[in-house]
């Protein structure tokens, strides 16, 4: 998308690479989405997917807000996303906002959120789509939608409960507040807190230890842990069975042996 940053940054011996994008809307808090940004933001999904040098991706905005989540005046001029009836608006809705979640959520490879201010509404539901949070000690989290008269339309009601636990996602919700860096991360939703000029060298510093792993596994490992969430033990134990047949096959399963056999690091070329 216009307003979203992308690089490339190598971080192994054998050309992996971490991806970091960013919401780059600073004078609109990063404001999101406008119209094109579902479509936009799933070709970078599918091309991140694609793309086995593709090691980990790392999330972060521009400014002093990671995302405000959705467009006020837009909502209170009744256009872009908000514009016309009903069906128009649900229509609307499912193919840019539940898009850019399921193409966030449905990412191959493992995806850092790094929070650097505000994440709210929408930009509260991105940062949740993330597997592992780092926020700065600026960071702050909310799912203010009672408080605009309307309802959590990103899948906040599935996604904030297996983050937090129902009760707290419940408070949340119901209550439209917000907490900062530090409650998050006692609450489950935040693995840890930087302080604000530390942030991005402490996201990739974790970016570059998932990259150094064998990629092919570690998307496999991801999946597990997504159909974990919602899959019965017996299920989980078919596919852990079926992808370790696979990895069991691989140059770097023969890799990682040698390397830790011969103790030194393993050189991963995700074969």
């Amino acid at each position: 998308m216009a307003d979203l940053i992308v690089e490339r940054r190598q971080e192994t011996e054998d050309g992996g690479v971490v991806l970091t994008w960013t919401f780059d809307r600073p004078d609109r808090l990063n404001a999101l989405p406008d119209l094109g940004d579902g479509e936009e933001i799933a070709a970078l999904c599918e091309a991140a997917n694609a793309d086995v040098s593709v090691r980990c991706v790392v999330l972060t905005g521009a400014g002093r807000a990671f995302s405000a989540g959705g467009d006020l005046t837009a909502m209170r001029d009744r256009r872009d996303l908000f514009e016309g009836s009903g069906a128009a608006i649900r229509e609307r809705y499912r193919r840019v906002v539940h898009r850019i979640i399921r193409s966030l959520y449905g990412l191959d490879v493992p995806l850092i959120a790094a929070v650097n201010g505000p994440a709210m509404g929408l930009g509260c539901g991105i940062a949740g789509t993330a597997d592992m949070i780092v926020a700065s000690d600026r960071a702050s989290f909310g799912a203010p939608f009672l408080k605009l008269g309307i309802i959590a339309g990103d899948g906040g009601a599935w996604r904030l409960p297996r983050n937090v636990g129902y009760m707290r996602a419940a408070e949340l919700l119901f209550t439209s507040r917000s907490i900062d860096a530090e409650t998050a991360r006692d609450w489950g939703l935040v693995n840890r807190v930087v302080g604000h000029d530390a942030l991005m060298d402490e996201a990739l510093d974790l970016a570059g230890q998932i990259a150094a792993q064998p990629p092919r596994a570690v998307r496999m490992t991801k999946s597990l842990l997504r159909q974990g969430r919602d899959a019965t033990l017996d299920q989980i134990l078919e596919m852990s069975a079926a992808f370790q047949a696979l990895a069991h096959l691989t140059d770097d399963h023969q890799e990682g042996v040698n390397a830790v056999l011969e103790k030194r690091k393993g050189r991963f070329g995700g074969e």
